[in-house]
């Protein structure tokens, strides 16, 4: 199981790259005929779209993960009930988006709001939610191949129908939004066809309206749990602008932040692939697969982290050249170290997903979120960009690790994880790579190489003397 983990994450976290390198060779070929009108008009219509994304799916896809497990023989019949709906609920969703863009759209666009409108609410229209229903069945049914082959595909035809769209036809904005729809639908077709013709996953459209109003009565308050991400990830570049933080240092923190969004990459590869893995542990009430598959994870990710971060002065400059960012390794520490709460997060609200106590994430999305935002008014006026390095650290750690100490997690007798060990690792880790991350190259390759040979005596001593038993623990009750 942990070779089908590295295998998967691998699958996951890099086929997707090929078509980022594809994009640096197309980007010459598109910008000299993009305007910096263009982008706003797309900026603004991106962020009003992607604010309100999260009730597109309603939360329901917890729902279809869980039937998969917990019934095995029978999840198909759930499955195209929720199909059906979904496909009539985006057909509201499609006008909740063309009347806010409607509002919205700039003004130097106003004369293509109709065109955008329906670009944007075409693929939605269109074969539904296929496209979701399709990409979490294989994910479940761990064979990433047949999601990643249509990513990259999809991912070129986006490239091609840029550079079409964009040189040739000189189409600016529109031409971004017609390639997005155009590949959209593209996308929900690859997977609208296997589903209805080949697994049977036709929907249902004379659903039981009991079995929907029961799923989302348990799915609903999943969506202050992904809206919080918002809150987490983008809110704090309106703080900068609200507290009057130049726009130069803004764009420092952006920059900084580049090292820690190729992170996010690689470690939400690995939760898409230890996902479906961790489910079959919890029916299986397989305890210590579901120990290892998550120590596993931990352990990989604080490993890399680490060494980016050590290293993070020698090739911060060889990726980002502009001057004036020669030194964002003091923040991209912090940053790249603060991804390390992702695989702990997964290990205790996976489990939480699963008994679908979904009201109960609430006290950690939630209160990241507005941890998040209170922490960044403070340290930001104090510390500047700074500050909105270190709330951003203390947010996504408290989002992390509060799951295990939540009530409802204890009800469950969830799985021991050592969780205070695990954050005190991080924090020691975090500050100690600060400091040296200025050392000089050879010294670090030592330290490198020291710390490399400590945890290997330190996992083989474990062999012998499990050393489990000294580290603090957290009762569940039986």
């Amino acid at each position: 199981m942990i070779k089908k983990l590295f295998s998967h994450t691998a699958i996951y976290g890099f086929a997707p790259q090929i078509v980022k390198v594809a994009q640096i060779f197309i980007l010459p070929l598109t910008t000299p005929f993009l305007s910096p009108l263009d982008y706003g008009v797309a900026g603004v219509v991106t962020a009003v779209v992607g604010a309100i994304s999260v009730f597109q799916g309603l939360g329901l896809n917890m729902i279809l993960s869980n039937s998969f497990y917990k019934s095995p023989g029978q999840f198909k019949w759930l499955w195209r009930q929720i199909y059906a709906f979904m496909m009539l609920w985006n057909l509201v969703y499609a006008v909740i988006i063309g009347v806010v863009i409607w509002f919205f759209i700039p003004k130097e666009a106003e004369v293509n709001r109709i065109w955008i409108i329906i670009l944007n609410v075409l693929p939605l229209v269109c074969f539904g939610a296929s496209a979701t229903i399709g990409s979490l069945y294989y994910q479940l049914k761990q064979k990433p191949i047949n999601i990643v082959t249509r990513s990259v595909t999809i991912g070129f035809i986006v490239l091609a129908l840029n550079l079409y769209f964009i040189k040739y036809l000189r189409m600016g904005y529109m031409g971004w939004f017609t390639s997005a729809a155009i590949s959209s639908v593209l996308y929900q077709v690859s997977y609208f066809v296997p589903l209805n013709f080949r697994y049977g996953l036709n929907p249902i459209f004379n659903f039981k309206r009991r079995t929907i109003l029961k799923s989302l009565k348990i799915a609903l308050p999943t969506l202050p749990h992904y809206y919080s991400s918002y809150f987490l990830n983008s809110f704090d570049k309106v703080i900068l602008k609200i507290l009057a933080v130049p726009t130069p240092q803004i764009g420092i923190y952006n920059a900084a932040q580049i090292p820690g969004n190729l992170m996010a990459s690689g470690v939400a590869a690995s939760n898409q692939a230890v996902g479906p893995m961790l489910l079959q542990c919890y029916k299986n009430n397989d305890r210590k697969t579901e120990r290892q598959l998550n120590f596993t994870v931990i352990i990989s990710v604080l490993f890399i982290t680490s060494i980016m971060s050590l290293f993070s002065k020698e090739w911060l400059p060889l990726l980002i050249r502009s001057k004036g960012l020669e030194n964002i390794y003091t923040y991209a520490v912090l940053i790249i170290m603060a991804y390390n709460y992702r695989p702990m997060y997964v290990a205790a609200n996976q489990r939480l997903f699963y008994v679908e106590k979904t009201k109960a994430l609430l006290k950690v999305t939630t209160i990241a979120a507005i941890l998040s935002v209170a922490l960044n008014f403070i340290l930001i006026y104090f510390l500047g960009i700074m500050g909105a390095v270190i709330a951003m650290f203390l947010s996504l750690m408290y989002m992390g690790y509060s799951g295990f100490f939540i009530k409802e997690f204890k009800d469950n007798n969830g799985t021991q994880h050592y969780p205070i060990f695990w954050l005190a690792v991080t924090l020691a880790l975090t500050c100690l790579l600060s400091y040296i991350v200025e050392f000089d190259i050879i010294v670090k390759i030592w330290i490198l190489c020291i710390s490399v040979i400590l945890g290997l005596l330190i996992y083989f001593i474990n062999k012998i003397f499990p050393l489990s038993k000294y580290i603090p623990k957290i009762k569940s009750k039986p």
